[in-house]
C-alpha cells in the first residue's frame, strides 16, 4: 500500500476516534482532533510528515507514481512523476 494512502486512513481514524471520545469520554480529546486538523494543514504547505517519516524507517515505501499508470488516481505524468 502506498504511502500516502496510509497516511490518510490513519489521519481519518484518529479524527473519528477522536471525535467519538469527545463524544463519549471528554471534550479534550479535541485537543486530538485539532492536532490532526494542523499537521494534515501545513503538510499540505511544507512536506513534512512525521507518520511519513516513521513507516519509512519501518521499510514502508513506494511513493504516489511508483509504477502508477499516467493518469492514475495519483495525477502522475507520462514520465511517472506527479504532476
Amino acid at each position: 500500500m502506498k504511502i500516502e494512502l496510509i497516511i490518510r486512513r490513519f489521519a481519518g481514524i484518529v479524527i473519528l476516534a477522536s471525535l467519538a471520545l469527545a463524544h463519549y469520554h471528554s471534550l479534550y480529546w479535541l485537543w486530538l482532533t485539532a492536532f490532526a486538523g494542523l499537521n494534515l494543514f501545513q503538510s499540505s504547505f511544507t512536506k513534512f510528515c512525521p507518520l511519513e517519516i516513521i513507516l519509512k524507517k519501518m521499510g514502508r515505501s513506494g511513493s504516489c507514481c511508483g509504477g502508477e499508470p499516467a493518469g492514475g488516481s495519483c495525477n502522475c505524468g507520462a514520465d511517472g512523476h506527479p504532476n
